[in-house]
C-alpha cells in the first residue's frame, strides 16, 4: 500500500523523538518526574496540560490526551483538538481502526481502583510504552489524592485541637473569676481580659503558621488563668531570648505542651508543682521545652502519647508531634524525657528559618 509523504514524515519524526528519549536516560527519568509533579494536582489543574505536552514528547507520539470525569479534555499534537471529547472517545474505545486518522490507543485511567478518566494516544506507540505512560499518570494522580488527603487530615486536625478548650478548665477559671468580681474586681477584670484572648488566640485564629512571640504570649495567658484556678500549687518560670521571638512555628505548638504539662503533671501531683518553659536559639534551630517536676510517666507510656495511641487528654502531643514531623521532616518531632515520679520534659527543635514556613 503507498504510503504519503505526510505519513512517511510523520513516522519518521516519532521515530525521532522515541530514539531522543532513549539516548538520554537521565534526560528521560528528569521528563518523567517532571509529568509525575504537573499531574498530582489532577486532570483538570493548570499544569496538566504542560504534563501532557511531555509525556506525548516522552512516548514520540504524534498527539495524546488527557480526558476526566466531566467530559472535558486536555490534547497536545494531532488530531486536532477541537473535535468534541465524547465523539472522539467513542470512536477510539468502539472502533477497531478509526478512518482519517493515525493509530489511536485509549486506556482507562483506574485511581485507587476508582475509574477517574481516560489516556489517549495518537500515532504509532508501542503498546508497552502507553502501559508504562499509564501507570505513570495513574501512580501521580493517587500520589496527588494521598497528598491531598494527608493535608485535609492534618487540617481537620488543627481544627479539632483548636476546639479543644477542656470544659473543666473553663469551667474553674470562670468561676474563679466571678468569685472574684466584688472582693477584686480589678483582677476580675485582668482574668476576664486573658480568658477572652486566650478563647481568641486558641478558636479564632485561622493562620497555618505564627511567630514563637505569639505562641509565648498565649501560653502566658493561659498560665494566668491557671495559676488563678490553682493558686499556691502552680509555680511557673518562662523564659525566651529575643532572638528567637520572631522564628515562625506552626501555630498552636506550645499551649499543648504547656496544658500537657499542668493536666498530667502538676494536677495529679499532691503539694505545688513548677513548670519551666523556655525558648532559646542553638545555632540554627530554635529550641522550645516545656519542663514540670510532676509525677511524670513510664517512657513507653510516652512512646504511646506520640503514636497516637495514648488517652484521649494527651492528643494534642501526638497532634504537635505529626505537624512537627509533616513541616519539618521526621527528625523534627517532639522528644519527650520522662520517668515515674521524675517528671517529664518536652523539647521542640525546629530551624530558625525554614523555606515557606512564615506567619
Amino acid at each position: 500500500m503507498p504510503v504519503s509523504a505526510e505519513s512517511a514524515f510523520r513516522r519518521a519524526a516519532d521515530r525521532a523523538r522515541r530514539s531522543r528519549a532513549a539516548a538520554d536516560p537521565i534526560d528521560t527519568l528528569a521528563l518523567t518526574r517532571r509529568i509525575a509533579a504537573d499531574l498530582k494536582d489532577g486532570l483538570a489543574a493548570p499544569k496538566a496540560q504542560r504534563a501532557l505536552r511531555r509525556l506525548r514528547g516522552l512516548l514520540g507520539a504524534s498527539g495524546a490526551g488527557l480526558a476526566d470525569l466531566t467530559g472535558s479534555m486536555l490534547w497536545s499534537g494531532t488530531p486536532s483538538a477541537d473535535e468534541p471529547t465524547a465523539e472522539l472517545l467513542d470512536e477510539v474505545l468502539h472502533t477497531e481502526a478509526p478512518s482519517g486518522r493515525p493509530p489511536l490507543t485509549a486506556v482507562p485511567l483506574h485511581v485507587h481502583d476508582e475509574f477517574s478518566g481516560v489516556l489517549v494516544v495518537a500515532g504509532e506507540v508501542r503498546t508497552a510504552a502507553v502501559r508504562e505512560a499509564t501507570a505513570l499518570v495513574v501512580d501521580a494522580l493517587e500520589r496527588g489524592r494521598l497528598e491531598a488527603s494527608a493535608e485535609q487530615a492534618a487540617q481537620a486536625e488543627l481544627r479539632a485541637l483548636r476546639a479543644e478548650i477542656s470544659p473543666h478548665f473553663v469551667y474553674n477559671a470562670l468561676t474563679v473569676i466571678a468569685s472574684l468580681v466584688r472582693s477584686d474586681p480589678d483582677r476580675a477584670r485582668d482574668l476576664m481580659l486573658d480568658f477572652a484572648d486566650y478563647t481568641r488566640y486558641s478558636l479564632a485564629r485561622h493562620g497555618e503558621y505564627t511567630m514563637v512571640s505569639e505562641e509565648f504570649h498565649a501560653v502566658e495567658t493561659y498560665l494566668a488563668l491557671q495559676r488563678a484556678v490553682l493558686g499556691d500549687r502552680l509555680q511557673v518560670q518562662i523564659r525566651v531570648a529575643p532572638e528567637v521571638l520572631a522564628v515562625a512555628v506552626p501555630y498552636l505548638v506550645l499551649e499543648p505542651l504547656v496544658e500537657n504539662a499542668i493536666r498530667h503533671g502538676i494536677e495529679p501531683r499532691s503539694g505545688s508543682g513548677l513548670v519551666q518553659v523556655r525558648g532559646e536559639a542553638e545555632g540554627n534551630d530554635c529550641v522550645i521545652s516545656v519542663e514540670d517536676d510532676g509525677v511524670g510517666m513510664d517512657p513507653e507510656e510516652a512512646k504511646e502519647i506520640l503514636a497516637g495511641r495514648g488517652s484521649a487528654g494527651s492528643v494534642g502531643l501526638a497532634n504537635v508531634d505529626r505537624r512537627l514531623r509533616s513541616v519539618y521532616g521526621p527528625w523534627f518531632g517532639l522528644v519527650v524525657e520522662t520517668a515515674e515520679g521524675a517528671g517529664t520534659r518536652v523539647v521542640v527543635r525546629v530551624p530558625r528559618f525554614q523555606p515557606g514556613v512564615m506567619p
